[in-house]
């Protein structure tokens, strides 16, 4: 009795290999990437109003934050970070020296934590634009209603 023959394709019965969906519908993208797209659309909303307080301000996007433990029962997280209990979501870092040169002020939206308390894409983009505000209002000193007052 011989063995059925089978295609290449589909060694030790995985099913076929490739992509499932074509490049250029919205689930192609990484999360990551469609992550990036919401801070991107929160930002160019806000740029338009405050162009030039946000002028030279750079928006980061990391997937999880660097924490300092001091114990395995405390985190220290710094003044400039917004936390939801003891997970940093966004940080605002200010314009400081590095030797010669001027590094200029940098908001970082942590992914991961948003995802996390996000329930679907819809409460996840408010959720993003809600954390660029507040830090927006950190860096530039004001209130977040005056930053955003549509939120």
């Amino acid at each position: 009795m011989s063995r059925p023959a089978r295609s290449r394709r589909d060694r030790h019965g995985r099913g076929l290999r490739g992509r499932l969906v074509p490049d250029g519908v919205p689930l192609a993208r990484s999360r990551a990437a469609q992550f990036d797209d919401l801070v991107l659309d929160a930002v160019e909303d806000l740029e338009r109003r405050w162009e030039k307080e946000l002028a030279g301000v750079e928006f980061a996007v990391e997937d999880v934050p660097w924490v300092e433990h001091t114990s395995p029962d405390e985190v220290v997280l710094d003044a400039d970070v917004l936390d939801d209990g003891s997970v940093p979501l966004a940080r605002v870092l200010p314009a400081h020296r590095d030797g010669t040169r001027e590094v200029p002020p940098r908001i970082v939206v942590y992914r991961r934590p948003l995802e996390l308390r996000a329930h679907d894409r819809d409460d996840l983009a408010d959720l993003v634009r809600d954390v660029v505000v507040d830090q927006v209002a950190v860096l530039l000193g004001r209130d977040p209603e005056e930053i955003d007052p549509t939120g």
